[in-house]
């Protein structure tokens, strides 16, 4: 089986889902130039490694790390799997694309949702530890923000933190927001995952369920709560974002599923803000790209097994959990709920 490695097309895209160290332990890869010069792998770097240069989509495997672009929706076909983020649910034309095309799409976001979610779990935890650092930035006052430093200064109290999850992003914002000397509170929806946080945090307040009294005083909001391939449930809402500080801001990680706050809409590594109700709104769906390096080589190490996997003709249980549209239809049960397919 040829697997193919395209050059990502996406806003700010700089990852790719193999480098030459991987390519080199698998067979008849073709990778299209120019796919590893974001993180500084040259195209020589894959044709020592093994590989050949050419068109990635004449392949029947192709691993790549974002969902189709509408400059790519034409090139998937009958017979070929896609294996990647495919982020469907929240939008109708992508998928429309995917089903015309025939191919079969593997969702890096749901494999493996028995098993603690391996791919998307590192990809997860480095957004968690953006999102605080892209809140911050959001905070100065060039970019609408109030201003406002979160670890504070000697005498000047610091900034307060809501963490809305407390599973992988949940948990790595915590861990930056409370490193820093932020106050923190984190909302969960059940108290598992808040126990173990609390005996390492003490400092911080857990709670279960959300608070929306807690978003008065908030100087940042990260939005971090995901149900594996399922859109973002919608937990704040407009009038909400009324109570808050103006230029307070809002870091909506999970806006590759819809997002968790009603006035959020995916934007971009080139225009990431915007401000909205007086609140200063980072949505970007890739937002990992920022450290595409270190993001390059993390997902490569979850990705890996599962290229080898599907390029000896293996299905394992993780993969199926991973599989979303077959051929033209939807076969991953809580896509055709959102979705009605």
């Amino acid at each position: 089986m040829r697997i193919g490695i395209p050059r990502e097309v996406k806003d700010g895209e700089y990852r790719v889902a193999l480098t030459p160290n991987g390519v080199s332990t698998l067979r008849d890869i073709v990778v299209e130039p120019g796919a590893g010069a974001g993180v500084g792998f040259a195209d020589a770097d894959y044709v020592k490694a093994g590989a050949t240069l050419g068109d990635a989509w004449d392949c029947e495997l192709v691993v790549k790390v974002k969902e189709l672009q509408a400059a790519e929706y034409r090139r998937p076909r009958r017979g070929q799997t896609v294996f990647g983020f495919q982020h469907f649910a929240p939008d109708p034309e992508l998928l429309g694309a995917a089903l015309a095309s025939g191919a079969t799409f593997i969702a890096f976001e749901t494999v493996g949702q028995a098993s603690g979610l391996p791919i998307l779990s590192p990809m997860s935890a480095l957004a968690g530890r953006l999102a605080v650092q892209a809140g911050a930035w959001c905070l100065q006052k060039q970019n609408g923000g109030s201003g406002v430093l979160l670890p504070g200064l000697e005498g000047v109290p610091p900034g307060k933190v809501v963490i809305l999850g407390a599973g992988n992003v949940g948990a790595n914002a915590l861990a930056i927001a409370a490193g820093i000397g932020s106050e923190v509170s984190v909302f969960a929806k059940t108290e598992r995952r808040l126990a173990p946080l609390r005996r390492k945090y003490p400092a911080a307040r857990f709670q279960a369920g959300f608070d929306a009294d807690s978003l008065v005083d908030a100087d940042l909001v990260v939005g971090g709560v995901l149900t594996p391939g399922e859109l973002s449930p919608k937990l704040i809402s407009r009038k909400m974002l009324g109570m808050m500080k103006k230029g307070s801001a809002l870091v909506d990680v999970g806006i590759d599923q819809g997002g968790i706050a009603e006035t959020s809409r995916p934007t971009s590594h080139s225009e990431p803000i915007f401000v909205e109700e007086g609140i200063v709104h980072y949505c970007v769906p890739n937002m990992p790209s920022a450290c595409a390096r270190t993001a390059s080589l993390a997902l490569e190490r979850a990705v890996l097994p599962y290229v080898r996997a599907l390029a000896n003709g293996r299905m394992d249980e993780d993969l199926r959990t991973g599989l979303q549209v077959r051929e033209g239809k939807v076969v991953h049960a809580q896509l055709a709920r959102d979705t009605g397919r």
